[in-house]
């Protein structure tokens, strides 16, 4: 069970940064994409 719960959490994670927004970021740490302009 605790591999199970393991696993879980990884997909979790993983897929938490696969679905994030995708766009190349300015000098700045900035970019526009669906959202408007805004930087990280």
């Amino acid at each position: 069970m605790k591999k199970v719960m393991a696993a879980l959490a990884l997909v979790m994670m993983v897929s938490g940064t696969a679905l994030a927004h995708s766009g190349g970021t300015d000098a700045n740490g900035c970019h526009a994409g669906k959202k408007p302009y805004h930087c990280h």
